[in-house]
């Protein structure tokens, strides 16, 4: 278990030795969290996904990143089984979401881009409706989510209605509720919406923590490119719902042919849109 102590915390903490990793994973990861086989999604005349196929392993960091409109939302709904594909196959740790959807389910914990909560219950009962829906008992139940509430600065808050609470409040909620029943792997959608610095700092440590020491795999989208970089493991990118390249930041610059270039430059040489200088140039007319 991995405690939230903000004074203890460090941006890249040392971890205990993980397992091997499982062929096609990361080296020095644990064995396979997340397996995306060549997956692909229509809404109507539109083509979400086309053949996308990536892994997470366990004490892993990835980064989901690509233009607005890439599929990125659209494959972390599939993974968690919120929508059917049309193609492909997807499992978490080895188990088909499909074939058994609520059990991998409660392998995992979820942050929306825009989570939708009960505004009309208060934090309290929201965070205890979600622990008992996973099954905590309520002694081990209250003890966490009074501990994530502390280090969230949301003791004090927690009795009043969410609906009063402001879009960082809501988006704390949403990762305690995602956080306190220990899933083996999270999948979180721009999770650090709204969120002030310091509680922006603690999730980002909180979850390098998480991998290192607990083995959690986490599937990270953002378009913050330098949190990306900071603290993912690797970056799966896509373009138009294909995977458009993978691998370290080291190996994305050496595709792109920008040694010791941050991945911002990096991103967006391989997505073709770098050329922004004329748009500029344009808009400041």
């Amino acid at each position: 278990m991995v405690r939230i102590s903000v004074g203890s915390m460090s941006s890249r903490p040392s971890g205990v030795p993980l397992p091997a990793s499982a062929p096609g994973l990361t080296p020095g990861a644990g064995g396979s969290a997340l397996q995306v086989d060549g997956i692909s999604k229509a809404f109507g005349t539109v083509q979400a996904l086309t053949s996308v196929s990536f892994g997470v392993a366990s004490g892993e960091i990835v980064g989901l990143l690509g233009p607005n409109g890439a599929g990125k939302t659209t494959t972390m709904r599939a993974v968690l089984g919120l929508i059917p594909t049309d193609a492909g196959e997807i499992r978490l740790f080895g188990r088909n979401v499909v074939m058994d959807p609520e059990g991998t389910k409660r392998l995992c914990g979820f942050v929306p881009e825009s989570p939708a909560l009960y505004e009309f219950l208060t934090g309290a009962e929201y965070l205890d409706f979600v622990g008992d829906m996973y099954g905590l008992d309520p002694a081990t139940r209250a003890e966490r989510i009074q501990q994530y509430l502390t280090g969230f600065e949301l003791a004090g808050h927690e009795n009043s209605l969410i609906s009063g609470y402001s879009q960082g409040m809501k988006q704390k909620v949403a990762l305690i509720a995602a956080l306190s029943h220990h899933p083996k792997l999270l999948i979180l959608d721009e999770p650090l919406n709204g969120l002030d610095p310091r509680s922006a700092r603690i999730t980002k440590d909180l979850l390098r923590n998480l991998a290192t020491h607990d083995g959690v795999a986490v599937l990270f989208s953002t378009h913050v490119l330098e949190i990306a970089q900071a603290i993912c493991d690797r970056i799966v990118i896509l373009r138009e719902g294909r995977v458009l390249a993978s691998g370290t930041v080291a190996a994305l610059r050496d595709r792109a042919g920008l040694a010791g270039r941050d991945l911002e430059e990096v991103f967006l040489t391989l997505t073709g849109t770098g050329d922004v200088r004329e748009v500029v140039d344009a808009l400041s007319r």
